[in-house]
């Protein structure tokens, strides 16, 4: 599913190509999404000047001189533009045509998005109850834990609840708590103060360099210029199930969850993960749980006191110089 940094990258395709532009005709060739396309809509938006391309949490607003055209992307959905009168493919439902001779087209295979009409946007149903956009001064750590006191829910869903913060979504939610060292099965309310400012920190660092990098290339995702975004290949953990997380750099200095005297068997494990994992020292361990079966993020860190298993690190084949950690395999 497009998540925010897809449709930010999407509204900065389109905008400079849409404002200012006169829309000559709407095309609908299917108004089944998940609500119906307003039948009038070519009635309502043609003739009429775009004013400014925004966006609300996952939700584009085009703006027009007269009214909105509130568009989502739903779950395979996209918007690029292309020349007007360039045949349809299957699953290409409206074309915006502008006078400048581009049109804008919306695909969605799925048909889960979404084309509709407001005067009032911002008071929509569907935007009227969403929480601060993350990338403003409204979305911070102390607002993450003053909402948390009493959630037992995962803080995983919790972040992801649009009521908290909006555009958090799976990808995104994965990799933030991740960067942040917090298990995501924890009970919201049981995470400190100190956490949820890391958390908000790295929930904004995330989002922001995904948006600049275009997005995730996802299988479903085209930017508004027709081209996929460049983030996936930065992603540390979300969608490696049973394999080994990847390291933003040697020495990554991450804390260890788990730290000091461990048994050899599992000094051993590790050695074998890192071996398995060639390039990517970063390792992060399910304890009883084969690693196959673990969910995508389990964060296990061991660090490896020389002073107390240099013997038996030894015995098994390991070179102990100091204190390792087995996060990232830096000394």
């Amino acid at each position: 599913m497009p998540e925010l940094p897809e449709v930010e990258t999407t509204r900065r395709g389109i905008a400079p190509h849409l404002e200012g532009q006169k829309v000559s005709r709407v095309i609908v060739r299917d108004r089944r999404l998940r609500w119906p396309i307003p039948e009038d809509l070519d009635v309502r938006l043609s003739g009429q000047r775009i004013v400014l391309v925004e966006r609300r949490a996952k939700y584009l607003l085009i703006n027009a001189e007269v009214g909105t055209l509130i568009s989502h992307l739903g779950m395979s959905g996209n918007l690029r533009l292309v020349e007007v009168g360039l045949p349809a493919a299957k699953h290409e439902h409206v074309d915006i045509e502008l006078e400048s001779g581009l049109a804008l087209r919306y695909t969605d295979p799925r048909r889960f998005g979404a084309m509709l009409w407001s005067h009032d946007p911002l008071n929509h149903e569907l935007l009227v109850r969403l929480g601060p956009e993350p990338l403003t001064d409204l979305f911070d750590g102390e607002r993450l834990y003053q909402l948390s006191r009493g959630r037992s829910m995962a803080v995983k869903p919790f972040i992801m609840d649009n009521a908290v913060v909006v555009g958090v979504g799976n990808i995104y939610a994965t990799e933030a708590l991740f960067a942040a060292g917090i298990d995501p099965r924890r009970e919201a309310k049981g995470i400190s103060r100190a956490r949820y400012l890391k958390l908000a920190i790295e929930i904004k660092r995330i989002l922001a360099a995904a948006i600049e990098r275009g997005g995730t290339t996802l299988r479903d995702f085209i930017g508004g210029d027709g081209q996929p975004g460049y983030f996936q290949q930065e992603l540390f953990v979300y969608g490696r199930g049973g394999r080994t997380a990847r390291s933003a750099a040697p020495g990554c200095g991450k804390s260890s969850w788990a730290s000091g005297p461990v048994s050899i068997a599992r000094v051993a494990r590790a050695e074998k993960l890192r071996r398995q994992a060639g390039s990517y020292r970063c390792l992060w361990e399910p304890k009883g749980r084969h690693i196959t079966q673990a969910l995508p993020v389990i964060f296990r860190y061991l660090a490896i006191n020389s002073s107390s298993v240099s013997g038996r690190a030894s015995s098994s084949g390991m070179q102990s110089t100091g204190h390792t950690c087995w996060h990232c395999g830096s000394s």
